[in-house]
């Protein structure tokens, strides 16, 4: 859903999207409320079969409760869900054999070697036994953990632990892949890793990917389209293209400054087609401008003039941190928050 309040054609409602393929994922007009408190809004959206859908919002939006009810963990107060058709509250059996669900938390036993973390989970999910050795040593190889298969899951590196939690819930070969926050805590180099596995994934397997994340630069790197979510609501959908594109203002000035006077922020708005300042504190000042070239001219001119030294100055394409400032009005911070319950129940008999 754009700043007018539509969502563009074929993000919500239906069963089919505009080139006629299903949708594997049918939310609409769901509403979650705990007492008095409306933690997810008639929100509504659909997600393509194939594609690699991600939810953002700051801690509190409503994601995470959102997913929960989708992974029939919690029961839905209003409005209905759908995965690969299977109505969430009518069939839950049928909509747990068809998702994989990855967890924050890492949750395989670490007392188990990879490959017994996996078998285990394959018998839970009732694989034929004819099926779980070949399963198993396909998704060690495109994890790229094959030679680490005998290997007791306590003594990998966190990154091989998100790799074999990956593997683990790909193991019954499931349709709907939901991943929460996959690579938070991860390094760097572990953090692309992981990027380019769900993509290899992706390109060997028929799965859709619904994935959650506050790292901006995940989102722009792995999904086809992003919702934002903010206080229970949905408040933006599209590409990362067309959402960066629909904040006013093409370039982002970042720059540094000594001892700037009280006013210098109303100051900064007077540059070339400035629709936005931000005061990030340390005299660091983020400014959204539709001219950068102009506009950083402009800055430097006026420093000089006004004898206000600069630290440090930068200038790059809005991103979507700008997209995310802009909807909801504040930055989405890399925070600490509490591991809530999000383990799938392994046999589809149990009840949601």
């Amino acid at each position: 859903m754009m700043s007018d309040g539509k969502f563009p054609e074929g993000s919500a409602g239906g069963n089919a999207s505009s080139n006629g393929a299903p949708y594997a994922i049918e939310v609409e007009h769901i509403v979650k409320k705990f007492g008095d408190f409306t933690a997810v809004d008639d929100v509504s959206f659909n997600v393509k079969e194939g594609e690699i859908f991600g939810l953002l919002g700051p801690n509190g939006a409503g994601k995470s409760t959102l997913i929960r009810m989708m992974t029939t963990l919690i029961p839905i107060t209003a409005g209905t869900a759908r995965i690969v058709g299977h109505d969430v509250q009518k069939d839950p059996d049928a909509v747990r054999r068809s998702m994989g669900v990855i967890p924050q938390a890492l949750t395989s036993d670490l007392d188990l070697t990879i490959e017994e973390n996996l078998n285990i989970y394959a018998k839970l999910y009732d694989v034929p036994a004819r099926r779980r050795k070949a399963a198993i040593d396909e998704l060690l190889e495109l994890v790229d953990l094959t030679k680490w298969r005998t290997a007791q899951t306590k003594t990998l590196s966190g990154g091989m632990r998100r790799r074999l939690e990956i593997a683990r819930g790909l193991v019954h070969s499931p349709r709907i892949f939901f991943l929460d926050e996959p690579t938070t805590g991860l390094d760097p180099v572990s953090r692309v890793s992981v990027w380019e596995m769900l993509t290899n994934i992706k390109s060997h397997r028929q799965l859709t990917i619904l994935i959650t994340t506050h790292y901006m630069d995940e989102a722009d790197r792995l999904c086809d389209r992003i919702a934002i979510v903010d206080h229970g609501k949905l408040v933006a959908l599209d590409s990362p293209t067309a959402l960066k594109a629909s904040v006013p203002g093409s370039n982002v000035i970042e720059a540094q400054f000594e001892n700037a006077p009280a006013d210098w922020e109303q100051r900064l708005h007077t540059l070339e087609e400035v629709t936005s300042v931000q005061h990030e504190g340390a005299g660091m000042y983020r400014i959204l401008t539709g001219n950068g070239s102009r506009a950083t001219t402009q800055l430097v001119e006026m420093a000089v003039q006004a004898g206000v030294p600069v630290k440090s100055l930068s200038v790059q394409n809005t991103t979507l941190d700008d997209v995310f400032v802009h909807y909801t009005g504040r930055q989405l911070r890399d925070e600490l928050v509490k591991a809530y319950a999000f383990v799938m129940p392994p046999r589809p008999g149990l009840q949601p």
